[in-house]
């Protein structure tokens, strides 16, 4: 065995697999390192109850750095002899994301000449996918491989073996998948498969040597113990059961009591320029040596701001010796966010009281316990990070290390069950798949006198700060919390297309004057994309499809609805030309007289023509006006941007858009923006937003802040230029494309799109004495975003029991979408809204939509979307309830669910 792996502990006494054993019957078969080396624990998983928690991982228990690295090390080490120093050096290591991204590194590392590469789930913009595999047990299912260097794969030559690790090899399944997918673009004649633990059945193992077989290669395993789970008839209905139990019978904990407020502390690591914060796009030998060089450093900083602030001691200000560190306030903590409490969940433990008592009585002393805290795909960095200080403190501290986890799992407070406690706290990294819980282990309660997170920048996010975020939930069970960002490594951008597409004009696309907008979009007019919106409601929300994927079959409005409009527009024309003049003199005075206006597609593009009509009728300007896609969850057209800058300076570019509900669009609007200048792409724009109406309170940029009718919204495409919205999938967007859009030229008849815009600037002579009013007390005011709508949305979600912001439509214009496009659950509206509301209640009608009035709402009105929707559950046309459904009783079931 290597030196690195000596100093691994002694197993406690109690397995941290009885409980589970005990109750289930579920028994580890093999060597005696088993019990060693894995515990048991229980997710809620439909495909696998039970979880084999390793001990040596550093994921879920927190272990000494030195025997996490060792662990790999070490099976590096036998890789090596196996394959022989000059086959070795020609080898490439990839490691599976999220779990084994750190234990393929260090095995890496042991073959000491290897480059490496990990899968991973958060997709990277401007890095088109080398490949990808399924892993068919685990909870989040995609593997991406994203190599800076596309060769890097391929076989023969300088990859003749492709070393694969996981942790644990249960069922062989993820390595046929990878081996299947890369061997069909790269051929090879030889794998290497390697884990800490082989727990497959003799079928199982019997499948691999068929398949290795089949294809030609030779397959080697190298493992440190091999075993088998022994799992009694009936034992994944049994655990989902027990899980169900433990979950139901957990009590509410009171909130933990903190006497002396910790503070969060960011430590400058000085990162050595150009090396990767870990293997998502390959990690060099060249790379490894630069790290190994500052590693030592990088320690010596962290170690000065743990001795610093210490309890008691340091600088409230954050100044060590050094200078190099600030302090942030931990926020106030949301305690009621955990599902589970009790039974372990954020328990304080004996040593965190100590701790305490320390601070009460003011005795300063360096940290004695300390934890090095990675985040999920993040682990190697922190590793390193935490072998390096590991060797600085010797006997001085107790260094252990382990990483913040996707996955759910059951904590219970028993010394038989490996998971005896969790944090629970909001993903930090804008993930490609939505907000989320995310968790970190085996840390509340462990007497963790300091804990060291590390994060790479992108995760460094307001998510990751925030009351209920991950250093606030830290903060409450250590007595300091130091935070270290590794930079996230940017690849090299690809080279850009020679050329770029040309934007669409009227009347060739949309009914809108050539002159009015040109439409950053690709023509997908022929192509068949609408779907019933009970259809595309089902698979939106089971995960089958993104809405932006298809278009919703366009409403057509009755006469009764058509009358509603033109009254509305009547009433509302001045109101809206006020907002109108409004935020185009806000813009003009803090943008300069010529603007590049780029609307957010398609409801932001009437209020983008309106404003340029505002510039020219006031100002004789003639700004420029595209329209531009941006997705929820897929960000904003890439293409376009490169178009906008290739025409115009980045930093004249405003942003458009019709209103603000809870401000999802504008904080992806930001990321998408942070992230194409990240990818290479021309740095410059200014992701804020300009709107008429901003009742949410995300932007600076406004025509006013009241929630009120915008007659555009009540209709689709016909008050829209006659275009769809935006469309992006794969088989029809390609990555130099446009995204999509189609005009619905056979609706002409009902286009109403330049009766609204002609009605409105008929109107801007009216209002031009008040819109200079407003213009002079708005740039005089302060401005800044409160995000007051959020917090609403958060807390409707939690009343109504629905869990999930994204299905919670604030306001007016949001609220007629929910209903036009989405099968709506109710509507909320605030008692006495007015007329603004009454297409809205018509709707509602129509479809069999119940509408609540209720009190103290920030919004006119919202829209929840069905928050379980099956067809079963609203009937087929979704226009009402069924009987017996979940929500047919105000939805008591759905929140009981």
């Amino acid at each position: 065995m290597s030196e690195r792996a000596t100093r691994e502990e002694t197993v406690n006494v109690v397995w941290s697999g009885n409980w589970v054993a005990e109750r289930l019957g579920v028994a580890l078969e093999g060597g005696d390192e088993l019990g060693d080396l894995l515990g048991l624990a229980l997710r809620r998983n439909p495909k696998r109850a039970h979880l084999l928690v390793s001990n040596v991982l550093g994921k879920h228990v927190p272990q000494l750095p030195s025997v996490v690295h060792g662990a790999g090390y070490e099976l590096g080490e036998r890789v090596r002899a196996l394959l022989g120093p000059q086959e070795a050096r020609r080898a490439v290591v990839l490691g599976y994301a999220e779990t084994a991204t750190g234990l393929g590194h260090a095995v890496a590392d042991g073959l000491r000449d290897a480059p490496y590469l990990h899968s991973t789930r958060r997709p990277v913009a401007g890095v088109a996918p080398a490949g990808g595999f399924e892993e068919s047990h685990s909870h989040a299912t995609s593997h991406l491989l994203l190599p800076e260097d596309r060769d890097l794969l391929a076989g023969g030559g300088r990859a003749s073996t492709l070393v694969l690790v996981d942790d644990e090899f249960s069922t062989g399944n993820t390595v046929l998948n990878t081996v299947r997918a890369l061997h069909a673009l790269h051929p090879r004649e030889r794998y290497v498969i390697v884990a800490l633990v082989d727990m497959r059945s003799p079928a199982d193992r019997d499948r691999l040597t068929a398949f290795a077989a089949e294809i030609g290669a030779r397959v080697d395993l190298v493992t440190r113990a091999a075993g088998t789970v022994a799992l009694p008839d009936g034992v994944l209905e049994r655990g989902q059961a027990l899980v169900a139990e433990q979950e139901a019978r957990v009590p509410a904990s009171a909130p933990p009591s903190v006497p002396v407020p910790a503070h969060v502390t960011r430590v400058a690591l000085d990162w050595p320029a150009g090396v990767p914060d870990g293997g998502r796009h390959g990690f060099t030998p060249d790379h490894r040596a630069a790290l190994e060089a500052a590693l030592p450093a990088m320690a010596e900083r962290i170690a000065a701001a743990l001795d610093g602030g210490a309890p008691g001691g340091g600088d409230d200000h954050g100044q060590g010796a050094d200078g190099d560190r600030d302090r942030i306030p931990a926020g106030e903590h949301d305690r009621d966010r955990s599902p589970a409490r009790g039974q372990g969940q954020d328990r304080v433990g004996d040593q965190d009281r100590v701790r305490d008592q320390d601070q009460d009585q003011g005795r300063a002393r360096a940290p004695r316990r300390v934890l090095v805290l990675g985040f999920e795909e993040l682990m190697y960095a922190p590793l390193r990070l935490g072998t390096a200080l590991e060797e600085l403190l010797g006997a001085r501290a107790e260094v252990r290390y382990s990483t913040t986890t996707r996955s759910p799992v059951l904590a219970v407070d028993d010394p038989g069950y490996a998971i005896r406690t969790r944090l629970v706290f909001p993903a930090h990294d804008d993930p490609a798949d939505g907000p989320g819980d995310r968790y970190a282990y085996n840390v509340a309660g462990a007497g963790f006198d300091a804990v060291v997170a590390v994060v790479d920048s992108t995760a460094d996010t307001p998510a990751l700060h925030a009351p209920d975020g991950l250093l606030a939930r830290l903060a409450e069970h250590t007595g300091q919390v130091l935070l270290a960002v590794v930079p996230s490594y940017t690849p090299t951008p690809v080279q850009e297309p020679a050329v770029l597409p040309e934007p669409l004009r009227g009347p060739d696309f949309s009914s809108y004057a050539p002159d009015e907008v040109g439409w950053l979009l690709q023509d997908l007019s022929d192509t068949e994309l609408e779907a019933p919106t009970e259809e595309r409601e089902e698979a939106i929300q089971s995960g089958g499809a993104h809405y932006a994927e298809s278009l919703p079959v366009e409403y057509q409005p009755s006469p009764a609805y058509q009358a509603l409009f033109t009254a509305a527009l009547e009433t509302s024309a001045a109101r809206i030309a006020r907002a109108v003049g409004t935020v185009t003199e806000t813009v003009l005075a803090e943008h300069g007289p010529r603007p590049v206006l780029v609307s957010l597609a398609r409801a932001g593009t009437p209020v983008g023509v309106l404003m340029r009509r505002w510039a020219r009728h006031r100002h004789g300007l003639d700004l420029p006006h595209y329209a531009i896609s941006i997705v929820r969850g897929r960000g904003i057209d890439a293409t376009a941007l490169r178009w906008l800058a290739a025409h115009h300076d980045p930093a004249d570019v405003v942003f458009v858009d019709g209103w603000t509900g809870k401000g999802a669009i504008t904080r992806e609007l930001a990321a998408a923006i942070e992230a194409f200048e990240a990818s290479g792409g021309p740095a410059g724009f200014d992701p804020e937003i300009a709107v008429l109406a901003d009742p949410g309170g995300c932007v600076r940029t406004y025509g006013t802040r009241d929630d009120f009718l915008i007659p555009s919204a009540c209709l689709n495409s016909t008050v829209s230029g006659l275009i769809s919205r935006t469309v992006l999938r794969a088989d029809l967007v390609g990555p130099d494309d446009f995204h999509g859009g189609k005009f619905y030229r056979e609706l002409a008849a009902s286009d109403v799109s330049n009766h609204f815009l002609d009605t409105v600037a008929a109107r801007f002579d009216d209002v031009a004495a008040e819109v200079d009013d407003a213009t002079k007390e708005l740039l005089a005011a302060d401005r800044a975003p409160t995000w007051e709508g959020w917090a609403a949305v958060e807390r409707i979600s939690e009343e109504y029991g629905i869990h999930d912001v994204n299905l919670v439509k604030p306001g007016v214009g949001e609220t007629t979408r929910v209903l036009l496009r989405r099968v709506p659950w109710k509507i909320l509206a605030r008692r006495g809204a007015g007329p603004d509301l009454e297409h809205i209640r018509l709707l509602a009608e129509q479809r069999g939509v119940p509408v609540e009035e209720v009190d103290d709402l920030p919004y006119s009105c919202v829209g929840l979307i069905h928050p379980r929707f099956t067809r079963g559950a609203t009937g087929a046309d979704g226009r009402a309830v069924a009987a017996g459904s979940p929500v047919a009783d105000g939805g008591e079931a759905v929140r009981e669910a």
